[in-house]
């Protein structure tokens, strides 16, 4: 019998890869999935492009773009 588990070393590292599936938007924002989709309809957040009739990501480099576009909250006084 073939083990088909997949092991760390045989799937691509979420870390390098230059897309973001939605589990990975949401790790890297701290938003949550309907936020996500909902900033992207006001236009307040990058569109996802498509990966196949089914499947859309997110470049990660819009996402660290928009990322480090948000403002820093500072600490009082």
């Amino acid at each position: 019998m073939h083990d088909l588990r997949v092991t760390s070393a045989h799937r691509p590292s979420a870390d390098t890869s230059p897309f973001l599936r939605i589990w990975g938007v949401t790790r890297m924002t701290g938003l949550g999935r309907s936020t996500i989709y909902r900033l992207v309809a006001q236009e307040k957040f990058p569109l996802p492009v498509r990966l196949a009739s089914r499947a859309v990501a997110w470049r990660r480099s819009d996402v660290e773009q928009w990322s480090e576009a948000r403002p820093v909250i500072s600490r009082g006084p």
